[in-house]
């Protein structure tokens, strides 16, 4: 017999919409938790990756390819650079700015990154087939696309405050 859905403890209907946010902060929560191990933030790691794909790139570019404010980005790349992760150097096409280059110690710290994201990956999609796995990563990249979403760049950087988390907490940004 099959359940009727208004009956009373019948499961709700999940929309698409509803199961992307509930995996999506379920996901971003285990992020948070396994990179805590290396003492990053989500934001934090993000950060080192982009560093990794754009070096040299300037302040002020890496604010606006992470919908960052400037003045919020110089406070949250100070902490990484205190910590010996990541090095400002003077730009060398305008002396008035500073190039953003991974430190030796963020380049061994971003292959663990890689490491604990690859184990990351496998951990939520361990229910799905190869094939399976493949596919959603191009429908959701599609959907991704359409809503307008920088590839890579976690929309919640524009929150992110000094501290790597927004709004003070671990937050959800990175990967």
């Amino acid at each position: 017999m099959e359940r009727d859905a208004e009956a009373p403890g019948a499961r709700p209907p999940q929309g698409v919409a509803f199961l992307l946010a509930q995996l999506g902060a379920h996901a971003a929560d285990r992020f948070a938790e396994r990179i805590a191990e290396l003492d990053l933030t989500p934001a934090q790691a993000g950060l080192l990756r982009l560093l990794a794909g754009m070096p040299g790139r300037s302040q002020r570019e890496l604010a606006d390819v992470l919908g960052m404010p400037p003045s919020r980005f110089v406070a949250f790349a100070d902490e990484l650079e205190a910590r010996g992760l990541i090095e400002r150097r003077r730009n060398t096409a305008d002396r008035r700015q500073y190039a953003l280059f991974l430190a030796d110690e963020g380049v061994a710290l971003l292959s663990r990154l890689r490491k604990a994201g690859a184990a990351h990956e496998q951990q939520i999609c361990a229910a799905l087939s190869v094939d399976e796995h493949r596919q959603l990563g191009v429908l959701l990249g599609r959907l991704a696309e359409q809503q307008g979403l920088s590839p890579g760049v976690h929309p919640g950087y524009g929150q992110v405050r000094a501290g790597g988390g927004r709004g003070g907490t671990a937050g959800r940004s990175g990967r």
